[in-house]
Order: structure tokens, then C-alpha cells, then sequence
């Protein structure tokens, strides 16, 4: 999976790191929620990028912590991550919103359960706003936030507004 191997890689190419805080910083910039990254996900993929000699695990012992193994790229790692980045860039762009699934099985529902079933979609978009709109209003001004990263925020509630647009289209025609 060429997305969770970004990640990972672009994570390790700031820094080196354990797994546990790859995963904790993929939590903190809410990554999963744009993309499909788990956290099993991520320390298997630290175990597959070492054994394929991209990133190198050292052990070590903080204080009276237990032991954990940093990664850190290796100059073969950065050729991927760079490979990585200009072939996720030239692919084809795909969106996949799981609820495209319940409108294209839309008319197996009585026309309520069209409603319903729309309502909720619209409620969870309505969700999604306000949590992207706080987010955006909290790290605004915080200057270790990188600007990619609001770019992406500015990104998703662009969609989630074209969303909503898309919802009372669809309203009217139900």
C-alpha cells in the first residue's frame, strides 16, 4: 500500500521515531480521517519498510522508560519516498465516500428510508463541518502546525461543503 508507506516514510524523513509515535502523530493530525491508515497498519508497515531496507530500527532506553526501537530512513528509504511521491502525485485522482454505497442502493428503500438515510448523511456531513471548522479556528495561528497540513483541513471542508450542496440536489429529487 503505497499511501501508508508515504506516510510513513515522509513522517520518518522529519525525524526519527518509534512506531507508537508515528502512530500518535498520525492521531494527533487526524491523517486517518483522510486517509486509510490504521494503527495496527502502521506498525506492521515499520516491520515490512525495515525488512525491505528502507528505514533502519535502533533500540533504545530513555531513563527508566522501556526500551522501544527509533526509526530513521536510510538513503535507499529517501529514493522511495521520493519515487512514492511523484507516482502518488501522477496517479489518477479517486475519492471514495463510503455513503456513495447506501445512495446507489437508494431505491431499495421505501421512499422514508430514502429520507432517513439521507438525513443522516446529511447530519454526519454537518458533523464533519463543524469539526473541521474548529480545527481550522484552533490551529490557524499555531505556527508548528505546517501549512500543508491546513491546507488539507481547508481541502476537506471545501469537499464537505460541495457535499451539502450535492445532498439538498438530491433532496429535491426524492
Amino acid at each position: 500500500m503505497a499511501t501508508i508507506d508515504l506516510i510513513v516514510l515522509g513522517i520518518l524523513k522529519k525525524e526519527p521515531m518509534g512506531a507508537y509515535d508515528i502512530q500518535k502523530l498520525v492521531e494527533y493530525r487526524n491523517i486517518s480521517k483522510w486517509v486509510k491508515i490504521s494503527t495496527p497498519s502502521i506498525y506492521k508497515k515499520t516491520i515490512q519498510l525495515e525488512e525491505k531496507g528502507f528505514i533502519k530500527g535502533e533500540t533504545v532506553k530513555e531513563g527508566k522508560m522501556p526500551e522501544k526501537v527509533v526509526y530513521s530512513l536510510t538513503p535507499s528509504g529517501e529514493k522511495e519516498f521520493e519515487k512514492l511521491m511523484f507516482e502518488t502525485a501522477s496517479k489518477p485522482i479517486h475519492f471514495f465516500l463510503d455513503f456513495n454505497a447506501v445512495i446507489v442502493n437508494l431505491n431499495n428503500v421505501s421512499p422514508d428510508n430514502q429520507k432517513q438515510c439521507i438525513a443522516d448523511i446529511e447530519q454526519n456531513v454537518e458533523t464533519l463541518k463543524a469539526y473541521l471548522e474548529e480545527n481550522l479556528r484552533i490551529k490557524e495561528n499555531v505556527p508548528e502546525i505546517p501549512k500543508t497540513g491546513m491546507a488539507v483541513l481547508r481541502q476537506q471542508l471545501v469537499l464537505a461543503d460541495a457535499i451539502e450542496t450535492w445532498i439538498e440536489e438530491i433532496k429535491k429529487e426524492l
